[in-house]
């Protein structure tokens, strides 16, 4: 006698629940969202954070300064909120342009081969054999320490990393039977490698991804630290971090404070991209 076909219902109660991120995943996407709110809307809202106050000085913290405020007068919470924009869209810049180049070297080389994946990894073993941050200080440095030249050098330095990751990814998806029925289709190469490959790998590139904004954060909070990248006196969580060193005794927040806003905002997104890694995955595997 033949077994009844499973109902719709039966078909659905065994697909696995949607679990709800978990209160660190929540917790980390509130500390990434004010991140995000204050380097987009933090220079409108307040534009004279920025102004001294040389009669007042340091302060600690108070009714009108949550913060204190630092030896020049101004307040740190202030800064903190306008210093976002610089650090997080610039990190936020740095991930996206190594996302780019990654992509650019590591699609090819991966579903290629032959002297396209020669070449592109020869150019990532070099790449790994400098010191990247020390090559950044020395490039920001001999330049004049331009903003704009830190960003770009260290999307230069991380794209390395990026380069591997999505060259891995492909290289292990590209013999499954799904890349060889596109190709045997007569498909373009880079039909088969963007429609195809490209989603499948998406949950390993975009961690990555995350990942790298973090290490971009701290790295670029680095070279504002040292005095390279932006100017004297900007609003700047490295810069600030760098200004108010010297205010421990006096006014320990204007230090703490921003050292606490690049570990905080940089492990968050860190937990953001694990857990969308996992969801991706997990979504790849119910198809």
């Amino acid at each position: 006698m033949s077994q009844p076909l499973p109902t719709l219902a039966g078909a659905s109660a065994r697909r696995p629940a949607r679990r709800l991120p978990g209160p660190v995943v929540v917790l980390a996407a509130l500390v990434a969202a004010l991140a995000v709110g204050c380097a987009l809307l933090g220079p409108a809202l307040l534009p004279g954070a920025t102004g001294q106050d040389l009669m007042l000085g340091v302060s600690r913290p108070g009714a009108g300064h949550p913060l204190g405020t630092d030896d020049l007068g101004r307040d740190v919470l202030q800064l903190l909120v306008v210093g976002a924009r610089t650090a997080v869209l610039g990190a936020l810049l740095i991930a996206a342009g190594s996302l780019l180049l990654g992509h650019l070297l590591g699609l090819p080389a991966g579903y290629r081969g032959g002297w396209v994946d020669q070449v592109a990894m020869r150019w990532t073993d070099l790449m790994f054999s400098l010191p990247a941050l020390l090559v950044a200080i020395v490039v920001t440095g001999v330049a004049g320490g331009s903003y704009l030249l830190a960003v770009l050098t260290l999307v230069v330095l991380f794209s390395p990393g990026d380069t591997r990751v999505v060259r891995a990814a492909v290289l292990e998806q590209r013999h499954r039977p799904y890349v060889e029925a596109a190709t045997l289709s007569n498909l373009p190469g880079r039909t088969v490698a963007l429609r195809y490959i490209w989603p499948n790998i998406a949950p390993v590139v975009l961690g990555n991804a995350f990942l790298n904004f973090g290490f971009a954060l701290v790295s670029l909070s680095s070279l504002s630290f040292l005095g390279l990248g932006v100017a004297p006196g900007s609003a700047d969580w490295g810069r600030t971090l760098a200004d108010n060193r010297g205010q421990l005794l006096a006014n320990p927040w204007a230090a703490v404070a921003p050292g606490l806003a690049i570990i905080l905002t940089a492990a968050a997104v860190n937990v953001l991209g694990d857990w969308l890694h996992r969801r991706l995955d997990e979504r790849g595997l119910q198809r």
